[in-house]
């Protein structure tokens, strides 16, 4: 089947061929038909399926091909002004994934002149009140958020249609049951409703129970199973020594992009900092990271600026990164479902995966558990003697890790400097100032976005753009202040 044979309108199929689409996933092949014909849907998918363009292309279509009805309060003054009231709501459990499904929107519905927009917390809601106030077709949100600006009645949801759950079982996991239970009771009771989870929790069966009618499901694979293409090892290992095995796998496979996950911020801090100080570029996204830095340290990653992102649960819902091909389980997950979620970063769209895990003697348990899930004889039981024997085979492509820590040179010289000062006197006293001589360290420094005219001036401006003060820039690099000011 190709997306042709789909009762799809031409604006659709136009931009699906504008992304490069043509073959819908067993998910798409049979959501789409069914949303169209109005059924509620509960769709047991994992993470990376193509569920977003399965509940996206129908609703888009059934939007496009429907009139503007608008049963909102004509007499509430504070809705008065606003263009066209909102038709469709899709809840997601975190901001990054409601952006992603946003993008999906927008490049789904580039040629139907339907418009959407995303709510979430964690930022100013003034730029979401007036994009409400605007009026939009498509309401992607977060619950917390939605929940705020609907108590606030700036946002009314009296005209949807369709509601789409995304990633119910998380949002369970997170808490947000029942504000979702209160935000469905303030929808209309005619409606279509889409429910989409990996995994089926006695809740999340009450809650579909509950908010569908007659629904039909659609299971590509077995709830809770494992991602076919994704290979799982398991490395049995004191929790002390986690670290020092990560850094050695990295240092004799082909880990170029890497995924790792904890359980908790301050440990997803840890790792990356243990990471950078070995010469692993390694970015971190957890709940307590701004949206900004969340962003920035995934487009990084993306970007293949850094090697490693670490990321707790919560913070990793959302992340769709092509051809991702390692993951690793620094910490198993609290809940073996999770362990699912997770590897299903990996051995996306046909492609194989590696899914390492770290099971330390205090995980034990929780390591059966995931068996039980996944299937006893599917995870490989590695072992670490043999990880630490193996002679170093890999430099990480344009991210090199050092085998071996260099030495440092004598602290003498290193007076009246910080430590970043410091580490970038040592390089510039032990590598040649001309282009062609630029180490690796100097080459992820400067990370090509800055053409010098020497190693000094770019390594000045690197540290003034990271807000290294202007005393230490001078000492560490022997520019002179005109040259700091033109930087």
């Amino acid at each position: 089947m190709n997306f042709t044979d789909l009762p799809l309108s031409e604006g659709l199929q136009k931009a699906l061929k504008a992304e490069g689409y043509t073959v819908p996933t067993p998910i798409q092949a049979e959501a789409i038909p069914s949303i169209l014909q109005g059924c509620d849907i509960i769709g047991c998918a994992q993470t990376g399926t193509g569920k977003t363009a399965a509940f996206a292309l129908p609703i888009l279509e059934l939007l496009a091909s429907e009139p503007i009805i608008d049963k909102e309060d004509k007499n509430d003054k504070r809705h008065k002004g606003r263009k066209k009231p909102i038709r469709a709501l899709i809840l997601s459990p975190t901001r990054e994934l409601a952006q992603q499904i946003g993008d999906s929107f927008t490049a789904y519905g580039r040629f139907t002149g339907l418009t959407n927009t995303v709510i979430y917390g964690g930022v100013a809601q003034s730029k979401q009140e007036q994009a409400m106030r605007n009026g939009v077709d498509i309401l992607v949100a977060t619950p917390g958020r939605l929940l705020d600006l609907m108590n606030q009645r700036i946002v009314s949801l009296a005209s949807v249609s369709i509601v789409v759950l995304d990633e119910a079982d998380h949002m369970l996991d997170m808490g947000f049951i029942h504000d979702i239970r209160s935000i469905i009771d303030a929808l209309p009771a005619k409606r279509q409703s889409l429910l989409f989870s990996a995994t089926m929790p006695p809740e999340i069966e009450r809650l579909a129970k509950d908010m569908l009618n007659d629904a039909k499901r659609i299971a590509v694979d077995p709830i809770s199973s494992s991602a076919k293409p994704v290979e799982q090892l398991v490395y049995f290992v004191d929790r002390k020594k986690k670290i020092d095995l990560l850094l050695r796998l990295m240092d004799t496979l082909p880990m170029t992009a890497v995924l790792v996950f904890s359980r908790t911020k301050h440990g997803a801090d840890r790792i990356a900092k243990d990471l950078n100080k070995e010469g692993v570029p390694s970015e971190v996204i957890h709940g307590d990271k701004t949206q900004s830095s969340r962003l920035r340290a995934l487009n990084r990653f993306k970007e293949k600026r850094s090697r490693v992102l670490v990321a707790t649960d919560i913070a990793a819902r959302g992340i769709d990164v092509e051809q991702l091909p390692y993951v690793v389980n620094y910490d198993l997950p609290d809940a073996a479902e999770t362990y699912v979620h997770r590897i299903g970063r990996t051995g996306r769209a046909g492609l194989t995966g590696v899914a390492i895990s770290f099971c330390s003697n205090d995980q034990q348990d929780v390591f059966r558990q995931i068996k039980k899930i996944v299937g006893k004889d599917t995870i490989k039981s590695m072992s670490v003697e043999e990880a630490f024997k193996r002679a170093p085979q890999f430099q990480g492509g344009e991210h090199p890790y050092p085998s071996q820590k260099k030495e440092k040179p004598p602290i003498e010289d290193a007076r009246g400097l910080s430590k970043a000062g410091f580490s970038v006197q040592s390089i510039l006293k032990g590598q040649g100032s001309k282009k062609h001589e630029r180490s690796p360290d100097i080459e992820r420094l400067l990370e090509n976005e800055y053409e010098p005219r020497n190693i000094q001036e770019a390594i000045a401006a690197r540290l003034k753009a990271e807000g290294v003060s202007k005393d230490i820039i001078l000492r560490t690099t022997g520019i002179n202040k005109e040259i700091f000011h033109k930087l």
